[in-house]
């Protein structure tokens, strides 16, 4: 992938937006604990003494590890891609490629855990080609997560739903990239992928 395309597909910034001060998961489990809508936000967050999180393994520094992506379309099986064992690396020569009927209804569902530390900000974006020309491009916000306990192994979203276009020139091959960062601006995964709106 090239660097225009990576530059091409930046979250869109607020002005006057400057991300919060860095803290550990104990320095939030800490602060300022008698402070009712703070503690609040750090259950919602699921931050607590008694918090037991998920064992992770000492060589794995990822902060947010994408475990799947699955295409659901109306009337038929979910698509599903598993991404937890992949890196970039590995991604990059992998093909992965599916058909969308025109006219289908179909949503985007991502499964995925976070580990290390809190990660706030966490966006979806997603940039897609018809012949080399940008013809959509998706911004979705996911939200702040702290890192997942055994209780709760993973964090799951369901995007709004979208239609298919439909006629002789929609019909065709798309390229597409997804890509997941935060509001460090730290990028945690790029998939690029690509699809074919067809007639049948």
């Amino acid at each position: 992938m090239s660097t225009k395309e990576m530059d091409d597909l930046l979250p869109e910034q607020i002005p006057g937006f400057k991300v919060g001060e860095k803290k550990t998961i104990e320095e939030y489990t800490k602060l300022d604990a008698e402070d009712e809508s703070l503690a609040k936000w750090k259950a919602s967050l699921g931050l607590s003494s008694t918090s037991n999180l998920l064992p992770v393994s000492p060589n794995d520094k990822r902060k947010v590890v994408i475990l799947e992506m699955a295409l659901l379309v109306e009337n038929r099986d979910p698509i599903i891609i598993s991404l937890e064992k992949e890196s970039e690396l590995s991604l990059k020569d992998k093909k992965i490629s599916f058909n969308i009927k025109e006219k289908s209804i179909y949503s985007l569902r991502i499964k995925f855990k976070i580990q290390h530390e809190i990660v706030t900000g966490l966006k979806y974006l997603q940039g897609v080609k018809k012949s080399g020309i940008r013809v959509d491009k998706l911004e979705e916000p996911c939200g702040s997560y702290a890192p997942n306990t055994v209780d709760k192994p993973y964090y799951e979203i369901t995007f709004p739903e979208n239609e298919a276009p439909s006629g002789m020139l929609a019909r065709g091959s798309y390229s597409a990239v997804s890509k997941f960062v935060d509001d460090d601006m730290n990028v945690h995964l790029v998939l690029p992928w690509s699809f074919q709106i067809t007639k049948q």
